[in-house]
């Protein structure tokens, strides 16, 4: 497997948060994908968050995400829902898949749809991957985009996600 995901413990203040981006663009581009952008009120807890604390939730169509939430895990956790058909989308909550396959089509994913977003782009959001604790088996974010994830671009292209 190329990739784990990191424990949130001990995350570090570099990442962009959606504080500093703000919620619009994020929000605008998952309605692209038929997914709501759901804002949670500082503090309180994040529904459908896998690893808790400021991480971003999924439940149904729905990301969860407060103001603290940083955006790789904003747009991980929208990438896993894209990256699966639609009909399983609806009974989605909380942990998205088990399948290798599409856990790495999601990165990829993530890192591509940071384009989209102004002021963003793959090379901040690959930096903010490392800086979370993100572990790939090349040993950085970029190593295992340009050189280890054809299985991934492979996986995306078939579902006309590229």
């Amino acid at each position: 497997m190329p990739y784990e995901h990191p424990s949130p413990a001990g995350s570090p203040d570099t990442v962009l948060r959606l504080a500093e981006l703000g919620f619009d663009a994020p929000g605008a581009l998952l309605a692209r994908y038929n997914l709501t952008l759901q804002r949670v009120d500082d503090g309180a807890p994040i529904p459908g968050s896998f690893w808790g604390d400021e991480e971003a939730g999924i439940i149904g169509t729905t990301v969860y995400a407060r103001a603290d939430t940083p955006l790789h895990s904003l747009l991980h956790e929208a990438c896993h829902l894209i990256v699966m058909p639609p009909e399983r989308r609806l009974d989605v909550h909380t942990n998205a898949t088990d399948s290798i396959e599409e856990e790495d089509a999601t990165c990829y994913l993530q890192i591509v749809l940071a384009e989209a977003l102004p002021g963003v782009g793959r090379d901040r959001l690959m930096a903010d991957m490392d800086a979370w604790g993100y572990t790939f088996r090349l040993g950085s974010t970029r190593a295992w985009f340009d050189n280890d994830a054809a299985e991934a671009r492979a996986f995306l292209a078939s579902r006309q996600l590229l």
